[in-house]
Formats: C-alpha cells, sequence, structure tokens
C-alpha cells in the first residue's frame, strides 16, 4: 500500500471535504497509537480478558474426511458477541479515547458488528449509535434486541434496499454532520483510506494466531486458507497470517439464488467492475452509468454491492481466488456443520464451509485445509429455519 492509502489502484479517499480533516486525525492517532507501547499493552489485555483470546483452531472429525481431506476451523465465533467484529470494535473504541471522541456512530448488516460495538462502547464508557437497515433488523432480531439491551441507540434506515449499504450511507452523512465530537467505528475493510488499513490491522490478529496455532497442530502450514467475503474483514484477517507463505488462499462470496442474474446475487469480485462507492476505488455491481445495483445473499453481512480495496488488489495480482456460494449451498453447510460437527455457523460463515465442501475432491489427499469461521449461528436461526421450512414445503409440495 502506497502513503496515499491504495492498494494498486484501489482504495484512496473519495470524501467530501469536510471528513478529510477528521480522517487524517483518524490516521495519525492510529499510527501513534500501535507505536505506544501502552495502547499496545491495554488492546493485548482486552483482547484476552474482554474478547476471549486466542480463539482454538478445532479440527472437522466427519466432514470431507470421504476425500482425505482434513478440514480446520478458526473459531471467531468463540469470541465474546460471536463474531470476529469484536477485534476491530474493541481495538477502535480504544482509538476513540487517544482522539477525545466520547460518541461512536456504526453501520451494521448482520448486527454482529453493530453488537461488538455496543459492548466495547458499553465497557469503555462511550455512546454508541447503531445504524441498521429495516430489512436486515427484521431477519436479525435478536441482534438488534443485544444492541439495545447494551445502551446503544439503533437507528433504523429504511431509504433504497434498507440494508447493509444503506446502512453506510447514513452513517457517512451522520459523521459529516458531526466531525468534531463523534468517531464512525466502521465495521469492514471497506470505506475511505485509513479504514481499510485499521480494520486490517485490528483483525491480523486473526492470521497471525491461525498460523502459530496451525504449526503447532499440524507441524505445517495449511495447503489452503478460505474464508467469506463480504466487505471483506474476516478474510482479510486470516489471509494476512499467510500471505506471504505458498498457501492457497479462497475468497468466498454470495451467489444469491444461484442464478448469476444481476440483484440475485451479492458477489462483486467475479462480477463487477472497478468503480467509486463510499469513498473507496473497488470492484462494484453497478450498470453502465455507474449507478450501484442491488443485492441479494440470504446473509445480511455479505449483502453488500462492492469489497475491501485490498481485495481488488489481492483478486488483480492474482494471489486470492475468489468463488462463490449460494444461499442453498449456505444452508446445506449450516445443516451439516451443525449435525456433523455440533457447530453452529452463522449464516455468513456458511458460505465459507458449503465452498470448502464443494471443492474437497480437488484438493491432494492428504491436504490440510483452514475454514475461518467467522460468527455463531444463533442469530440466523429465526430466518434459516423458516428458509429451511419453506424448501421442504416446496419440496414435498412437488413430490
Amino acid at each position: 500500500m502506497t502513503t496515499a492509502g491504495r492498494f494498486g489502484e484501489y482504495g484512496g479517499q473519495f470524501v467530501a471535504e469536510t471528513l478529510v480533516g477528521p480522517l487524517e486525525d483518524v490516521w495519525e492517532t492510529y499510527l501513534k497509537a500501535r507505536q505506544d507501547p501502552e495502547f499496545e499493552r491495554e488492546l493485548a489485555e482486552l483482547l484476552a480478558t474482554f474478547v476471549g483470546r486466542p480463539t482454538p483452531l478445532t479440527r472437522m472429525r466427519r466432514l470431507g474426511t470421504e476425500h482425505g481431506v482434513t478440514f480446520w476451523l478458526k473459531r471467531e465465533d468463540l469470541t465474546h458477541t460471536g463474531a470476529h467484529k469484536i477485534n476491530n470494535a474493541i481495538g477502535q473504541a480504544l482509538l476513540a479515547h487517544r482522539l477525545g471522541k466520547r460518541r461512536i456512530i456504526a453501520e451494521t448488516g448482520a448486527g454482529q458488528h453493530g453488537v461488538a460495538v455496543a459492548a466495547a462502547c458499553a465497557y469503555l464508557g462511550l455512546d454508541a449509535t447503531i445504524y441498521m437497515g429495516r430489512v436486515d433488523a427484521e431477519r436479525q432480531q435478536p441482534n438488534l434486541q443485544r444492541m439495545e439491551l447494551l445502551g446503544a441507540e439503533v437507528r433504523l434506515v429504511t431509504q433504497g434496499t434498507a440494508t447493509l449499504k444503506d446502512a453506510v450511507n447514513e452513517a457517512i452523512r451522520d459523521w459529516i454532520t458531526h466531525p468534531d465530537d463523534t468517531h464512525y467505528l466502521l465495521g469492514s475493510v471497506v470505506g475511505p483510506h485509513p479504514f481499510p488499513s485499521i480494520v486490517r490491522e485490528f483483525q491480523s490478529v486473526i492470521g497471525t494466531e491461525a498460523r502459530e496455532q496451525f504449526l503447532a497442530a499440524a507441524g505445517r502450514l495449511p495447503d489452503a486458507v478460505i474464508a467469506c467475503v463480504g466487505g471483506g474483514s474476516n478474510s482479510i484477517g486470516v489471509f494476512s497470517g499467510f500471505l506471504e507463505d505458498e498457501v492457497r488462499l479462497i475468497g468466498v462470496q454470495a451467489a444469491g439464488d444461484g442464478s448469476g442474474r444481476l440483484g440475485h446475487h451479492a458477489a462483486p469480485l467475479l462480477y463487477g467492475d472497478p468503480g467509486v462507492l463510499q469513498g473507496m476505488r473497488t470492484y462494484l455491481l453497478q450498470d453502465d452509468d455507474g449507478q450501484v445495483l442491488l443485492t441479494h445473499s440470504i446473509a445480511p453481512g455479505l449483502d453488500y454491492p462492492g469489497a475491501g480495496p485490498e481485495h481488488s488488489h489481492l483478486k488483480d495480482a492474482g494471489r486470492v481466488e475468489y468463488l462463490t456460494a449460494s444461499d442453498e449451498e449456505a444452508l446445506a453447510a449450516f445443516q451439516q456443520l451443525a449435525r456433523s460437527e455440533g457447530i453452529v455457523p452463522a449464516l455468513e460463515s456458511s458460505h465459507a464451509v458449503a465452498a470448502a465442501l464443494r471443492i474437497a475432491p480437488t484438493f491432494a489427499p492428504g491436504s490440510q485445509v483452514l475454514i475461518n469461521l467467522s460468527g455463531r449461528g444463533d442469530k440466523d436461526l429465526t430466518s434459516a429455519m423458516a428458509a429451511i421450512a419453506q424448501r421442504k414445503e416446496q419440496h414435498d409440495g412437488a413430490a
């Protein structure tokens, strides 16, 4: 990355003039903090005592073994609040203290980032306002309730598709209006510089731990690392530990209904073109006039028309392969992991599991593959079980 905050031709800072100063303050404060032993000590202490790190590796004992492949899970679902989002939330909340900001705003899709922000703010005594699309709020009611219980104000967004993209837009509008007393705690490796870099570094703890743990458990590095990609923070986090190694890296985006039609998936890294969205240049789903298109995924955290600029660079560089998994495949993996391994994954993570199981026959016998399980599926039980029941009724009706 260059000092202009670019990953190759991607990234940058496409923002209103009023945000240039606050973004520079965030970057300068972040760089100073990471050089300060006291900040590093406090962050390490909170990651250990509040977040619950290190998270373990779990070997899958049944799924995938018929192909002679051993799958391992990096258990981010076991962090406090149930997903990797808390790693970045606690780091940026500490940063907000250094910036002298007492008010935090954030956006959330699946709700996991919102819950993580609400928990971090409650613990550190900060005021939290969370923007969430109405559609996402309806399918993630448990997380909405958790945010409110933790003391956050949740503002529902009804504009546009009322999903993650629109929640980000509203959070940015809020920040433009209140840049002096508010820190925007962005939840993924998206947005204007410096957020893609800051979130990446706070999430790199996943890759650092996973590399060390895999060497200790298997005696060597994995043959491949697989993670789901919406905005892309959990995947960048785990990939960062293996980018310099001869390890195959695979990101999995949402194929939605599997038809490949625009508006029916959320896979900009496979079907999009470079453009500008929410302060960054990256691969987007857009029409010929540059208008951002609708997306669909059963997993709210993947229901986003862009991806982090570093992912765009890694795609063009050929360092990471990007695949898709459909809603149906994700639902199947959701049930398979629960019934065969005793773990209920988030629907987002289920996409990574689904792709891993689908391509298992392509790995050489004896291969060892690491999947980043980015979150747990408690939040998805209502929507996933309803979708499974609906499909069963349709199947039974057609039989």
